[in-house]
């Protein structure tokens, strides 16, 4: 409930953003679920981007929260959260995929087509979905984030490179060769099986 005070308080999420991480820095529970809040579905999507199944994203969305409390002291700005907790969770989700290497079977990637009124086009969406998450289970680690970062959660060069501790340069090589790696065996996918 006291959340909910403090969410009523705040008004929109973008004025008052600094606002919410100096009280959280000072200790106040629900500015910080207010923080979590706002980034929870960025960095769970990234980290089941990253990993593939949704039981480890949500593992390591959980550790990125913690460390976020541990370290709140360690963002300087409202600007600066989005970056820590990209940078964050690629690491985390990096070292997950090393603790628990898995072989993904793509009955474990694909959703369900939804009963929606063309189950043909839904069918052929979830495809390209887990067509699309097999593929970047194919890429080397700095590639799948880089690619994430830039391509999936649309971060510029510049942010990814921040993010992931690289140059532009290298950022754009390893996009660069992800994405031909990736339009590679999506072709050979849909080749095989069409």
């Amino acid at each position: 409930m006291k959340a909910l005070a403090f969410l009523a308080t705040v008004g929109p999420m973008d004025g008052d953003r600094s606002s919410a991480i100096a009280a959280a820095q000072a200790g106040d529970l629900a500015a910080f679920e207010l923080l979590m809040r706002q980034h929870e579905r960025m960095v769970l999507v990234t980290a089941l981007r990253l990993l593939g199944n949704l039981e480890d994203a949500q593992d390591a969305s959980q550790e990125v929260f913690l460390r976020l409390y541990r370290n709140l002291r360690k963002v300087e700005s409202a600007s600066n959260v989005a970056g820590w907790l990209y940078r964050v969770t690629v690491n985390i989700c990096h070292d997950l995929r090393r603790r628990r290497p898995r072989p993904v079977a793509l009955d474990e990637i694909a959703e369900p087509a939804a009963a929606g009124p063309d189950p043909q086009r839904s069918a052929t969406e979830a495809e390209r979905r887990s067509v699309l998450e097999l593929s970047l289970r194919m890429l080397s680690e700095k590639e799948r984030a880089a690619l994430v970062l830039r391509d999936l959660e649309g971060l510029s060069t510049e942010e990814v490179a921040r993010a992931l501790g690289s140059s532009e340069a290298t950022v754009r090589s390893q996009v660069s060769k992800a994405r031909v790696k990736v339009r590679e065996f999506v072709e050979r996918y849909f080749r095989r099986h069409v």
